[in-house]
């Protein structure tokens, strides 16, 4: 072939973005319009496979998330405003923030480990075993010791136990380079398996491996409610705490010398240890701050909300925390929203499967639908298209 052959370039090519040269308004407007095509697409695969009106199982979706069709009834009966109706009356409302605040606990939980690219798929086993231990204390010391102890008990073991449960893949990895991610997610299976022991021997009545409700007559081991309002004062501690999570976490992250470490680590180990950061100690202490964190939410979880301790007690919520940190780009406050979204998601999901009919399946096609929209906008946030001819700028 000649030298002087003229070398074919290809038709477009991908590049890289930098931050300084794509404005955060642009990516922003690239999520929206990420969510309203994938709205548009399940609004079309809902008219030909159900012929319902898309707009009618939007309604539905958010109608399962925020009540709504319910807050409209209690208001055609009262003297009070409607706003005032829809904060102390919608039960669906305070579920909602609840499930928010609890998965945003868990992505908190594991984007320290993630910003220092150590692979925590083991959230959940985390979250079990610190509900185990909460839902223990209740059970064995419940009626033994007053709330002013028992209460320093449960959070002080719920956080040892999970923070045990992640600092163990983070001892393997730190000496000897164990791959953390087979490590944490086997884990995740000795926790269900544990809390499917204790719920075979506690269990009641004897034999139907569940444990009930804890201490219902005495309520010993539950959060303490805030305020007059039974609603409300159901989820409001769980979300305040969560609240007081996410603001030391995003200082944490940002501000202090342990975020600085493990943000370098997480770059370059070799660049660490060059600049003389304890590559193993950083790795242990984030995954016993990861792990602890986990437990906060066990504990939530058993002693503000469920009252018991099950198998599905963390709900999957380990795995999907995964997506929230990395949609937020392990942001604690962008957290709040892509906690919003995936839990708005569930929700209405839910709704339309009741409210219609409709397989669970279908429901969850349309949130798989605009979930794979949103992760896709991040190519184009991420990356541009090169045209042949066209000179990147």
């Amino acid at each position: 072939m000649s030298n002087n052959a003229k070398t074919r370039e290809p038709l477009f090519h991908v590049v890289k973005r930098t931050k300084t040269n794509f404005p955060f308004w642009k990516s922003a407007l690239i999520r929206v319009l990420a969510i309203v095509l994938g709205l548009i697409v399940c609004g079309i695969i809902t008219f030909i496979f159900t012929k319902l009106n898309p707009i009618d199982v939007y309604k539905a979706m958010l109608n399962g998330a925020f009540g709504f069709d319910k807050v409209k009834n209690f208001a055609a009966t009262s003297d009070k405003s409607y706003l005032t109706i829809f904060i102390t009356k919608n039960r669906n409302l305070w579920s909602f923030l609840q499930n928010s605040a609890i998965l945003l606990c868990i992505s908190l939980a594991v984007t320290p480990a993630f910003k220092m690219k150590f692979w925590n798929i083991g959230a959940e086993g985390q979250v079990l075993v610190g509900g185990l231990a909460t839902a223990s204390c209740m059970i064995l010391y419940g009626d033994k010791l007053p709330p002013i102890a028992l209460f320093p008990l449960m959070i002080v073991c719920s956080l040892a136990a999970s923070a045990i449960w992640g600092v163990i893949p983070a001892i393997f990895k730190a000496f000897w380079n164990t791959n953390e991610t087979l490590f944490t997610l086997m884990l995740n299976y000795v926790a269900l398996q544990l809390v499917s022991y204790f719920c075979y021997i506690w269990s009641n009545p004897k034999g139907s491996g569940k444990i009930g409700v804890i201490n219902q007559a005495t309520e010993a081991g539950y959060l303490p409610t805030l305020g007059d309002n039974p609603i409300i004062s159901k989820y409001l501690f769980n979300i305040l705490v969560v609240i007081g999570i996410t603001i030391f976490m995003y200082v944490y992250l940002k501000s202090s010398k342990h975020g600085y470490e493990l943000s370098v680590v997480g770059e370059s180990e070799n660049t660490a240890k060059y600049i003389g950061v304890n590559v193993k100690k950083v790795i242990i202490r984030t995954m016993i701050l990861s792990g602890a964190i986990c437990g906060i939410a066990g504990f939530l979880l058993v002693s503000g909300t469920d009252h018991t301790v099950a198998t599905d007690t963390a709900a999957g919520r380990g795995f999907t925390a995964i997506m929230v940190s990395w949609l937020a780009k392990f942001n604690p406050f962008a957290m709040i929203l892509t906690s919003f979204l995936l839990v708005f998601l569930e929700k209405g999901a839910g709704e339309i499967s009741t409210q219609f009919g409709l397989n669970k399946a279908f429901s969850e096609i349309i949130t798989g639908i605009i979930l794979f929209f949103i992760i896709g906008s991040e190519f184009f946030i991420n990356y541009k298209i090169m045209f042949r001819g066209k000179e990147e700028k």
